[in-house]
C-alpha cells in the first residue's frame, strides 16, 4: 500500500519558494501604545512605518471618549447594521463625516477593504466597465475582479490612456477607480483631470483617499478639499485608522449612492457592526483633525526636512510631497538588508517587496507622523546614509 499524499507538501514548497526569493513576510509583536518610539519584539525602536499621520492613535481625548462610551454602550456591536447593530453613535458619526468632507451623506464601514469591496460590487457588475490605475491598492483591484465588470487598467496616472479607453467603451455603466494618494509611492492622482474625463464620458469617479484624508486640505478634509472639487459623480472613500487614529472607513457621496450601498453592499450588510465605542472615539477625533492645523503644518515641515537633507548616492527617493517617503532600492534581498541595517541602529522601516510593488522596485517605505520630531527625522537620515554606505 502506498502512503497517502501529504496534503501540505505543495504549501510548504510554495512557502520555501517565497523565502528563497526574499518575499516571505513576518509579523512583529508590538507592546504599548502606537507612537514613534515603540517596543517591537522586545526591543525599542524609533518607527517610521505607521499610518498614524496626525499622531492621534494615542491621543488622550480619543482614549477618554472610547472609555466613557464603553461604560454606557458596552464592547461589541452585537448585530449587523440592518438588524440591531446600527447604534446612535454610528449614526452621529456618519452625519459628522459627511459634514467633514462636504458631501451629502456617508456610510460607515468596518474597514477600508470592506468599503471598497462593498461599494464597487454594489454599483457595477456584468455588462459594466471599470477603469483602474495600475498602481491601485489591492482592495480596489480585488473589488474590481469580484464585481464581474469588464476591467480595463491604464498606466499609472496616464490621463491620455484613460481617455482613449473611455472614449471607445459603450458599457452601460462606467466607473473609474483610483487611489487619491498612492500608498506605496506617496504621489497624488490627477483628480481634476480624471473628473473632467468622467464628466465628458458619463462615468463615475471613485477615489480611495485613505492616505489623503486628514492630511490634505486646509481643514484636513482630504483630496477633494486639496483640489477644491465637488461633483455628484464622485464616490469618495476614506479610512479612519490612519490620520483619524482609530479604525474603520466610510464612503460618502450623493443620497442615492448611500441608499444603494445600504441595500446592496454585501460587505456592509452581512457583517457585525463595529463597536460603538470606536465611533465615539472617531467623533472626538474629527474636531481635532479640523481645528489643530498645526499638526498638518508640522507634518509638512518634517517632509521638507527629509527631502532637503537626505543625500543618497545609489538608492532613489521617490518624488513625494506627502508623509509617504519611499526609497526605491530595487531587489527584494537588498531592500531586506537595508531594513535590517536600519533596525540595528534602532530605526524601524519595513522593506516593501513584490507583489505589493512592481518587480524590481522593492523599497523602504518611510511614513512620517506629526508625533515625530525634527530630531527624529535627522536620526533617520543619518541612519539611511550609514546603511547605504555599507550596502
Amino acid at each position: 500500500m502506498t502512503a497517502p499524499d501529504d496534503p501540505f507538501r505543495a504549501l510548504r514548497e510554495e512557502l520555501d519558494a517565497l523565502a528563497d526569493a526574499g518575499l516571505s513576510r513576518e509579523r512583529r509583536i508590538v507592546d504599548g501604545k502606537q507612537q514613534p518610539l515603540l517596543h517591537v519584539d522586545g526591543e525599542p525602536a524609533l518607527a517610521f512605518c505607521s499610518n498614524d499621520y496626525l499622531g492621534l492613535a494615542s491621543h488622550p481625548a480619543l482614549i477618554a471618549a472610547a472609555r466613557n462610551a464603553l461604560e454606557t454602550v458596552g464592547v461589541g456591536g452585537a448585530a449587523s447594521h440592518l438588524i440591531t447593530g446600527h447604534h446612535r453613535l454610528h449614526h452621529e458619526l456618519e452625519t459628522a463625516l459627511a459634514a467633514f468632507v462636504n458631501l451629502p451623506r456617508a456610510l460607515f464601514f468596518s474597514t477600508g477593504y470592506m468599503a471598497n469591496l462593498g461599494a464597487i460590487t454594489a454599483l457595477v457588475g456584468r455588462g459594466d466597465a471599470i477603469f483602474a490605475d495600475k498602481l491601485n491598492h489591492a482592495s480596489l483591484n480585488d473589488a474590481a475582479v469580484l464585481s464581474r465588470a469588464d476591467l480595463h487598467r491604464y498606466a499609472h496616472n496616464d490621463v491620455a490612456a484613460l481617455e482613449k479607453q473611455l472614449a471607445r467603451n459603450t458599457a452601460r455603466r462606467k466607473l473609474v477607480i483610483t487611489d487619491a494618494v498612492f500608498s506605496m509611492d506617496g504621489d497624488l492622482a490627477p483628480v481634476p483631470e480624471l473628473l473632467a474625463l468622467c464628466e465628458r464620458h458619463n462615468a463615475w469617479l471613485m477615489l480611495d483617499d485613505a492616505h489623503g484624508f486628514g492630511v490634505l486640505g486646509e481643514h484636513g478634509s482630504g483630496t477633494l478639499e486639496h483640489f477644491n472639487l465637488r461633483d455628484p459623480r464622485i464616490i469618495y472613500m476614506a479610512t479612519l485608522g490612519k490620520a483619524a487614529g482609530v479604525s474603520g472607513a466610510f464612503v460618502a457621496g450623493e443620497p442615492e449612492l448611500i441608499a444603494t450601498l445600504i441595500q446592496k453592499a454585501r460587505a456592509y450588510i452581512y457583517t457585525t457592526a463595529s463597536p460603538p465605542a470606536l465611533a465615539a472615539a472617531l467623533l472626538a477625533a474629527l474636531p481635532i483633525m479640523r481645528d489643530e492645523a498645526e499638526r498638518r503644518t508640522h507634518l509638512r515641515h518634517l517632509a521638507e526636512i527629509f527631502r532637503a537633507e537626505l543625500r543618497l548616492k545609489k538608492w532613489q527617493p521617490a518624488p513625494s510631497a506627502t508623509p509617504i517617503q519611499p526609497i526605491i532600492i530595487g531587489s527584494s534581498e537588498e531592500a531586506l538588508r537595508a531594513s535590517k541595517k536600519l533596525r540595528a541602529r534602532g530605526i524601524l522601516v519595513p522593506a516593501i517587496r513584490p507583489p505589493t510593488v512592481p518587480q524590481g522596485t522593492a523599497r523602504l517605505r518611510i511614513t512620517l507622523s506629526a508625533a515625530h520630531t525634527a530630531d527624529d527625522v535627522r536620526r533617520l537620515i543619518a541612519a539611511l546614509h550609514a546603511a547605504e554606505s555599507e550596502a
